[in-house]
């Protein structure tokens, strides 16, 4: 299937901040926007912000809507590039050649490091994608990953192509639309952000967080998922080492629901501590404000 027929699917911002409504992701009309140009441009899209505001699900929920596969290779530290575009199958080459030798034939070296002895990670096989629509690749965290593998990267988002140096430069037919996420664990090189298109993710409001609750914990009440957006933002507030993001607010109100809680109360707040705060220098903080505090950002 052609471009064309992606531009069919998203012809405008606003019909791509339609679909991913559809797609139970709420896109702000800025997001929305860089997704767009990122899809109709074939540029790569670089998404900046803090854990939790839903980086890594804006590519899923593309994905979705365009009907298509999704790529992704999660980044981290020391990962290298056969991790991420391939690696040679060694076991099955040595078994080529036992094969070969009790057959007394000569197994040619061209032969041996063929398309059929490859073991293709996300990057390959995004390249190799054979459509119809352009795949989704994701690649997770880059910031987590080294310089080194920044510079191998490069390639790839410049040409839609990667070079095995034992077959040659691989081209994709359907160029994938690539999305990198960070969360500035540190400064990626300008040689990368150049590639990119870039938008920084803002950690929402209280009503956006209940709206996006209700949508993934679709059993809950507004009350409730009002209550824990408020009382996630006061607790933001504070200098926490973890501070919850979206996930912790869809986790806690999920928790909520299985305890039978309909109202945020100080006992609640103690029960479900740990669908919130994932580290104890986090508790002990919050902790000495008390629960109370806590429940009464929501309006307990």
């Amino acid at each position: 299937m052609s471009a064309d027929s992606v531009a069919e699917l998203v012809p405008s911002v606003a019909a791509l901040q339609n679909a991913l409504d559809a797609e139970d992701y709420l896109a702000d009309e800025g997001l929305a926007t860089a997704v767009f140009l990122a899809v109709r441009m074939r540029q790569p899209l670089l998404l900046e912000g803090e854990p939790g505001v839903g980086k890594t699900e804006i590519a899923k929920a593309l994905a979705r809507l365009l009907d298509t596969q999704l790529f992704r290779l999660q980044c981290y530290e020391g990962i290298s590039a056969g991790e991420a575009l391939y690696e040679w199958n060694y076991p099955r080459q040595l078994l080529g050649i036992r094969l070969a030798e009790a057959r007394g034939v000569e197994l040619a070296e061209t032969e041996l490091f063929g398309r059929d002895y490859l073991l293709r990670r996300p990057l390959l096989r995004a390249i190799e994608h054979a459509g119809p629509r352009p795949a989704v690749l994701l690649l997770d965290e880059i910031d987590r990953a080294d310089a080194e593998f920044e510079a191998f990267t490069f390639e790839l988002l410049a040409e839609a192509a990667v070079t095995i140096p034992e077959l040659g430069t691989v081209e994709a037919t359907h160029p994938p639309i690539v999305i990198l996420t960070s969360n500035r664990t540190r400064d990626l090189h300008d040689a990368l952000t150049r590639r990119c298109l870039y938008h920084w993710i803002d950690y929402p409001g209280p009503e956006r967080i209940a709206q996006i609750v209700r949508r993934r914990v679709p059993s809950s009440s507004q009350a409730i998922a009002t209550d824990a957006a408020a009382a996630i933002t006061r607790l933001r507030s504070l200098d926490l080492v973890k501070p919850p993001g979206i996930a912790e607010a869809i986790d806690w109100v999920s928790a909520l629901g299985v305890l039978g809680i309909e109202q945020l109360s100080a006992r609640a707040v103690e029960q479900t501590w740990g669908s919130v705060l994932k580290n104890r220098d986090d508790l002990d903080l919050v902790a000495s404000r008390g629960s109370a505090w806590v429940a009464k950002a929501a309006g307990a």
